[in-house]
């Protein structure tokens, strides 16, 4: 049994964002780089079904610049088996996205596909369920409980009421949600082993993808900065401030 892991390489989510002086975009000048958060519980999770004996391969995919290579390797060092770098400079959207790893996940005749829920520099949440839809399999999406049961997988889903769980017969889409795990550091001997791991590099023309943008951005500003807050003495001081300054009672 395989499994394909989609990563992405994104802002660390340690470092503030900067946009660029013509607000034409992001600053990624001199700033780090790294995995998807998300992606690395996605990461963990097929490492985990690896070591329990239930998954045999694990192969890491990312459509990005060739820097992206970065993510895969430190994907790799987590447990991943060999990577796969689908080169582009132009900014992938989620159903390019989901069409190259459709393909990925067809050659590569893989059971399960995990991913994120959505990426930290977009929020866009539509990878998993366009490609899920492309492929015409099962989709268990929030993920934060995963159980494979022979040809089936049991997913535990964060909804808003609680949790639900569906049964999805393989193969199958799956996308993790932060309480799915917590993933490892890697060790230095996996770093170094992990530079002599398989990388193949490909690009989007290889899966027949176009990747001219139907969006244009316009304009990236970052957001207003908030003002101080400040201390009342009492709660009709509160309620005061609150019907007549913030009218919002």
């Amino acid at each position: 049994m395989k499994a394909l892991v989609a990563v992405k390489r994104v802002i660390d989510y340690n470092v503030k964002v900067r946009v660029k002086a013509d607000n034409s975009g992001v600053d990624l000048s001199n700033t780090k780089m790294s995995i998807n958060p998300f992606d690395e519980i996605a990461v963990e999770e097929a490492v985990r079904l690896k070591e329990a004996g239930v998954i045999d391969e694990v192969i890491v995919a990312s459509i990005g610049p060739k820097e992206s290579q970065e993510q895969i390797r430190a994907a790799l060092a987590l447990g991943g088996d060999r990577g796969i770098l689908v080169v582009t400079d132009e900014k992938p959207y989620p159903l390019q996205v989901a069409k190259i790893l459709k393909n990925i996940a067809e050659t590569e005749s893989t059971d399960i596909i995990l991913l994120g829920k959505q990426a930290i520099d977009d929020d866009n949440n539509q990878t998993g369920q366009m490609l899920a839809a492309l492929m015409g399999i099962g989709q268990g999406t929030f993920a934060s409980e995963v159980k494979v049961e022979g040809d089936k997988v049991n997913v535990t889903r964060e909804i808003d009421g609680g949790l639900q769980t569906v049964s999805l017969a393989l193969p199958a889409v799956i996308t993790t949600d932060l309480r799915l795990n917590e993933p490892r550091y890697a060790k230095l001997p996996n770093i170094m082993k992990a530079k002599k791991k398989q990388l193949d590099e490909k690009t989007p023309a290889d899966f027949g993808v176009d990747m001219t943008s139907k969006q244009e951005i316009i304009k990236v500003v970052p957001p207003a900065d908030r003002k101080a807050g400040i201390k009342v003495g009492s709660v009709d001081e509160l309620i005061d401030k609150l019907r007549n300054e913030a009218k919002v009672i």
